[in-house]
């Protein structure tokens, strides 16, 4: 892969990630994190909608979300997603597929911890994907939270993390004339090395 430097240089894919979300982060006005997660329902339709990557470990993409929502329901169901984030300021974008598990512990309860009140609290009132009579009944819930919970509350048992742990990743920038250049890292499990491979714009 003689060709492979500049913003494609690395042995890791989650390093060259994590150096293209940094420059986003400068570059991004809003939500440089924000992902387009895709999953499928039990039919195989599938489902797309934004979410924030919140961390990019040294073997996956975390993001955080209710566990009674459809996207958390079609993830534990299929136990696969896949997501792109693209950076219009950049002109670059990465796409992910993989496996997914839970993240329900520690790691969870920190990040918990580490969001506003309102957005804790929020969590709490929130039934995801449930029909709402209302953005007042909605509201009420918060208060009654509030009442219930105090200024510290816990994370919600209905709340966590995922963890994608990806057997394809892909490294997409553009080019003059639509001459783009992509760069695939594949995997048969984690265990495996990544091949890596040059794809045609």
């Amino acid at each position: 892969m003689s060709d492979r430097d500049g913003i494609f240089a690395g042995d890791d894919p989650y390093e060259i990630a994590r150096n293209w979300l940094a420059e986003a982060d400068a570059a991004e006005i809003n939500d440089p994190n924000a992902i387009a997660l895709a999953t499928v329902d039990a039919d195989g339709l599938p489902n797309a909608r934004m979410v924030l990557l919140k961390e990019i470990e040294a073997g996956a993409f975390v993001f955080y979300t209710n566990y009674e929502s459809k996207k958390a329901q079609e993830l534990d169901t299929a136990g696969k997603a896949a997501f792109v984030i693209h950076w219009k300021s950049l002109r670059r974008q990465i796409r992910v597929r993989g496996t997914v598990t839970r993240e329900d512990g520690p790691q969870a309860d920190a990040y918990y911890q580490s969001r506003s009140l309102k957005s804790r609290l929020g969590a709490w009132a929130s039934r995801q994907s449930q029909p709402l009579s209302s953005r007042s009944h909605l509201m009420a819930e918060v208060a009654k939270i509030t009442a219930a919970k105090g200024i510290n509350p816990d994370r919600p048992p209905f709340w966590g993390g995922y963890r994608i742990n990806p057997c394809e990743i892909e490294f997409w920038a553009d080019g003059a004339f639509r001459l783009h250049d992509r760069f695939r890292w594949t995997r048969d499990s984690e265990k495996s090395s990544w091949k890596i491979e040059r794809l045609n714009p």
